[in-house]
């Protein structure tokens, strides 16, 4: 080819173009009061059934979290946007702010274990400190005529 050009169109812009494409294309206005309707309202109902005392119970919750997560998936390639997105993160805070801001980390509830179990962590620290407390006391008094 004369003049030092390729004819053939550069795949990196054709790349660059589609991203900045599909970027603009996308409704956020739109995106929101889709996954609002289709996929909080069914979460929602879901929630409901498994009841608020199973909702940090993540065997229980799992089904229905990962269903609304594919949901969020599916509009926004429904709607050509990116995923994730300043909105959906912004969505999952306040499902999580209103669902999950009483669950622990690990998913189970937080609560005292037992007294069988508890008792034993509480009693052998403090018998072993006196235990030794005794030991240190009784050894010094019988050294003190050893010079």
């Amino acid at each position: 080819v004369q003049g030092g050009g390729d004819p053939r169109p550069d795949p990196l812009a054709c790349l660059s173009a589609h991203h900045f494409i599909a970027a603009t294309a996308c409704h956020e206005a739109e995106y929101g009061r889709q996954i609002h309707e289709r996929c909080l309202r069914p979460f929602k109902l879901s929630m409901e059934g498994i009841g608020q005392q199973l909702w940090c119970d993540w065997d229980e919750t799992m089904g229905t979290y990962g269903e609304l997560t594919n949901c969020t998936v599916a509009v926004a390639e429904n709607l050509t946007c990116y995923w994730p997105n300043r909105l959906v993160d912004e969505f999952f805070v306040a499902v999580h702010s209103h669902y999950f801001r009483n669950c622990s980390p690990s998913g189970r509830a937080l609560r005292d274990p037992p007294n069988g179990i508890l008792c034993p962590f509480i009693l052998v620290p403090i018998l072993v400190t006196l235990l030794m407390t005794a030991l240190v006391v009784w050894r010094s008094k019988r050294s003190e005529g050893i010079v």
